[in-house]
């Protein structure tokens, strides 16, 4: 347990809950306790502390009363004449903070003013309000305890950098004028600020107030701090310029740069736009900076004089960087925008460091200094949080009362991501509300040139910060020929590259591109380079020869599939995944160019990464290219369309499933494709023919397995569950045996179904809890997603709500971190059916609003309406299940079944159950909407006369069960 008396008394339990103590004479007893922690209290001294010295009679024995209700609650033990309280003393913020006050002057003391501040804040956030506030008798320890706090922030001002804030201190000082350790504190954070005249003013405040309240002079300390300013004579200089705009979103490179106080040289570096001056302008706040802006220069030979003008200072006859090596000791000088006079300004830093010992340079610039000893400060874009928090609070200027909310929130994360997080992008953006929507302006970025959207910034800025395109251009003019071309022909990687990749197609040698890192225009983390969005479309507005290079940037990711396939099957199979992952918005981006202008190579790249695509559940990502290549059957490619065919599900026609059906009957062994053949009977075969028993002529044994797989799943589908099921154990042994992942977490998570169709709830959960790790190592989202949503389908059936519950909200996690902005339709159907299944019926309404409305939808809006609604909804959801899965089929079946029985036919709802079955395949146990049908016709019928309508309907072929429905 925790407890609070520094403050009004709180009492936490171990889970962190608030526990009620009671009254005031409970709390004071408890205070006391609290305040000798560990140590016997005599009965006493808790009478005097309750009552004071004239307790009336009966006072013990109220004390013991009292004691007796809060054994209760807290752990109280009587000792001979008194009580102790077992708890840790460390556990009472009182004497937590007397050991962290203790703790932290030894570190100031002993010179350790980082570490000193850290304990001391911690100790100070220990009080929530006045002492003892629950013990008004016993004032003499309350003030004890607010010394020793008054004394924690002396200590706490003078551990701070530059003395601590200016704001906080003078309220201190006003708090408490005649502490002249504060005093000294603010006077000292005055002069570091720069501001001489109001310090200088406060010692006279103090020496005037000392003087007439005690008649005593200011001490040693104050009077020190006032001798060291008046001693002080500098020249005017230059300040760091003053914000007219929060800050906002780089918390942790503040505290970097922070820590980074002694070192001698640090340049901050990234692209424009990034935030660099504005960065250092916040880190050098309240400390005697010179601030020097060198963009406006044109040359490299007035970097000195710039510097010298800017501390106030002239040079007459002597060379401005001798003039600037007397001046400069105990100072710090801030160079902005360094990158287009960089020699110069090294050549400069470099001399004065050398010469100046006491000297510190902080400098912005988009590549180094390149000065030994240099600390580097590279600036990545904004994350998500901070970007959105930036858009805010600059779209709060320009449009009063904009926050972000329901309505706005998915528009202004989307605008964050298109400009790559950059702060500049982002505000020029946020101007733009004047004449646009959040939405219009996201739409805009997505579809419209954003070069051109982002023309209108700040009047007053420099001209290179007032446009979108003049950030990118002060860049771009600095780079040399070679280097704008590798940067225009790197502009067709979308996701970055490894420098293989970019050397293949872009030419151009491994120097230049190492320069072009260094002038902030591309990154890399060692293994791969990449340019922000906003400068891969700059340049690649530039690139001429575009169709030659995106046909190299495509055979060469087609080469990349080829030498990795074989991979994908063995016991590298994990390294090969992740190294197709990194390139995989570049393989989509290949595929879309090729399905548009290279379709040979759109069908090899299709077929090639089939086993990639499926493998990391990312087919869906590619199906809608796919779907454009059923057209016709390319000669030497019948391999290659059945791929497409495989992917395209359920977007192909019938027409394009019999067509790729006669090309795998017509195909000779051994295939080149064994993956896109033996995924057939996976992917096509609930919705086209079942596939022949044989297993593959000539495959491997990965193949060969995979081929089983796709047979048993057809069985299951096509109303052999038994038969399916044992197919599918002996899969999951030749996949094990195998050693491979993909198959083997197929297989467990099918058997997990199956053993949930029959009511097996633990072997079912124990199956999927082998089966998500699995497609957890091969990085495959899309697949988890799929098996926590047939999990948490199961758990509903069993009545485990917030276990669903718990699954439905793991799989949007996992959907979003995916990269998918709308919340999977399954899991919206799943927190539809719990809220409805617990009776909130507006709740389940609100999640399938935003779903598209397809039988599944049409079913589950069905159950929540009105008779005469749901069998109009009923009646929709079966045309348009007629394309869909089994599942969704049988379901809109059993919608049948429901609206029959609503308007009173029970005996055709119980045939419409068992058609349902033979529908699907199997029946389901524990689905409660069956139930009640059931329930409700077997109450009109009798048992019997339900069990002969239900036999009758699943004793139906599929054929014949949907001929039933349609009668």
């Amino acid at each position: 347990m925790r407890f609070g008396v520094l403050g009004p008394l709180e009492v936490w339990s171990a889970d962190g809950e608030l526990v009620h103590v009671g009254g005031p004479r409970p709390r004071a007893l408890l205070v006391m306790l609290l305040l000798d922690a560990g140590r016997v209290v005599e009965v006493e001294r808790l009478v005097v502390g309750q009552y004071g010295d004239e307790a009336p009679v009966g006072a013990a024995n109220a004390v013991q009363a009292q004691v007796s209700r809060l054994r209760r609650v807290v752990p109280v033990r009587f000792h001979g004449g008194g009580y102790r309280l077992d708890v840790d003393p460390d556990d009472v913020d009182a004497s937590r903070f007397e050991r962290l006050a203790a703790e932290g002057r030894r570190l100031l003391d002993a010179g350790a003013h980082a570490q000193a501040v850290v304990v001391l804040r911690e100790a100070l956030g220990l009080w929530r309000g006045p002492a003892l506030v629950d013990l008004p008798r016993d004032p003499v320890r309350a003030e004890r305890l607010e010394e020793l706090r008054l004394t924690a922030v002396e200590d706490l001002a003078a551990a701070l950098p530059g003395g601590g804030s200016v704001a906080e201190l003078r309220a201190l000082v006003a708090a408490h004028p005649l502490r002249e350790r504060l005093r000294t504190r603010l006077l000292r954070a005055l002069e570091a600020a720069g501001r001489r005249g109001e310090a200088l003013a406060e010692f006279e405040s103090a020496r005037r107030l000392l003087a007439d309240e005690l008649g005593a002079d200011p001490s040693p300390e104050l009077a020190a701090a006032h001798l060291e300013i008046l001693r002080a004579d500098r020249p005017a200089r230059r300040r760091v310029p003053a914000q007219l705009t929060s800050f906002t979103g780089r918390d942790a490179e503040l505290a970097r740069l922070r820590e980074l106080r002694d070192a001698r040289l640090v340049t901050i570096t990234g692209p424009g736009g990034i935030g660099k001056t504005r960065l250092a302008v916040e880190s050098v706040a309240g400390r005697d900076a010179c601030f020097v802006d060198l963009a406006p220069l044109t040359d490299g030979d007035q970097v000195p004089w710039a510097v010298l003008t800017a501390l106030g200072l002239r040079s007459g006859s002597v060379p401005p960087d001798r003039v600037l090596v007397a001046a400069l000791d105990r100072d710090l000088l801030v160079l902005d925008n360094c990158e287009h006079v960089v020699d110069a300004v090294a050549g400069l830093a470099r001399t004065l460091l050398t010469e100046c010992p006491s000297l510190s340079v902080l400098a912005t610039s988009r590549e180094p200094l390149g000065l030994t000893g240099e600390v580097l400060l590279p600036l990545a874009p904004l994350d998500t949080t901070p970007a959105v928090r930036l858009f805010t609070d600059r779209a709060a200027a320009v449009r009063p009362g904009f926050a972000v909310d329901a309505g706005t929130a998915d528009a202004v994360v989307a605008i964050c991501a298109a400009l790559d997080g950059l702060p500049l992008a982002i505000e020029l953006a946020a101007a733009r509300l004047r004449q646009f929507t959040a939405a219009e302006i996201a739409v805009r970025l997505r579809e419209d040139d954003r070069f051109r959207l982002l023309s209108r910034g700040d009047r007053t800025a420099a001209a290179r910060h007032r446009t979108l395109t003049a950030v990118v251009e002060w860049s771009w003019d600095l780079l040399g020929p070679e280097e704008r071309e590798v940067a225009r022909r790197f502009a067709v990687f979308t996701d970055g590259a490894p420098l293989a990749a970019v050397e293949a197609v872009c030419g151009g040698s491994e120097d230049v591109l190492a320069d072009l890192v260094d002038r902030s225009f591309v990154e890399t983390d060692g293994e791969r380079y990449r340019m922000l969005d906003t400068i891969r479309l700059f340049c690649a507005d530039r690139l001429t020869d575009a169709a030659d290079l995106r046909r190299a940037h495509a055979r060469y990711h087609l080469d990349l599939a080829r030498r990795a396939d074989p991979f994908l099957r063995g016991a590298d199979q994990l390294v090969w995944l992740a190294r197709l992952s990194a390139e995989n918005g570049n393989l989509v981006a290949a595929l879309r160019w090729a399905a548009r202008e290279d379709r040979e190579t759109a069908y090899r790249l299709v077929a090639t990464l089939s086993a990639y695509w499926w493998f990391t559940g990312r087919s869906s990502q590619v199906g809608e290219i796919a779907a454009t290549l059923l057209e016709d059957v390319p000669a030497g490619f019948e391999e290659e369309y059945v791929a497409c065919v495989v992917h395209a599900v359920p977007r192909a026609s019938p027409v394009h499933w019999e067509r790729a059906l006669r090309v795998v009957h017509g195909l000779g062994w051994p295939v080149r494709y064994p993956f896109g053949v033996a995924r057939w009977g996976m992917a096509v075969g609930p919705w086209g023919p079942p596939p022949e028993d044989e297993p593959l002529p000539g495959a491997d044994p990965w193949n060969a397995a995979l081929g089983e797989l796709g047979i048993a799943l057809v069985r299951l589908l096509h109303g052999r569950p038994a038969e399916g099921e044992r197919r599918l154990l002996a899969v999951l042994e030749r996949f094990r045996a195998l050693g491979e992942r993909w198959g083997t977490a197929q297989a467990l998570d099918w058997l997990a179904q199956v053993a949930s169709w029959r009511g097996d709830w633990d072997r079912a959960h124990a199956l999927w809890a082998e089966a998500l790790p699995a497609f957890g190592q091969l990085g495959a989202p899309e697949e988890r997603v799929d098996v926590l949503c047939r999990r948490a389908g199961c758990l509903v059936r069993q009545g485990e709500f917030d276990a669903a519950t718990a699954d439905y909200r793991l799989a949007a996690t996992l959907s979003a971190e995916a990269g998918h902005a709308d919340v999977p339709a399954a899991v919206r159907l799943g927190f539809a059916e719990v809220a409805r299944l617990r009776g909130d019926l507006t709740e389940a309404r609100r999640h399938l609003a935003p779903a598209p409305t397809d039988a599944a939808v049409l079913t589950a809006l069905a159950r929540l309406a009105d008779p005469a609604t749901a069998v109009d909804l009923h009646t929709r959801a079966l045309a348009a299940a007629r394309t869909s899965p089994l599942a969704d089929l049988a379901a809109a079946v059993e919608g049948q079944a429901d609206a029959a029985l609503v308007t009173g036919r029970a005996e055709r709802a119980a045939l419409l159950l068992g058609a349902a079955v033979a529908v699907r395949g199997t029946a389901v146990t524990g689905d409660p909407d069956v139930a009640r049908i059931a329930r409700a016709a077997t109450a009109s019928l009798g048992p019997a006369g339900f069990a002969a309508a239900f036999a009758r309907g699943a004793g139906l072929s599929r054929e014949e069960a949907l001929t039933v429905v349609d009668g």
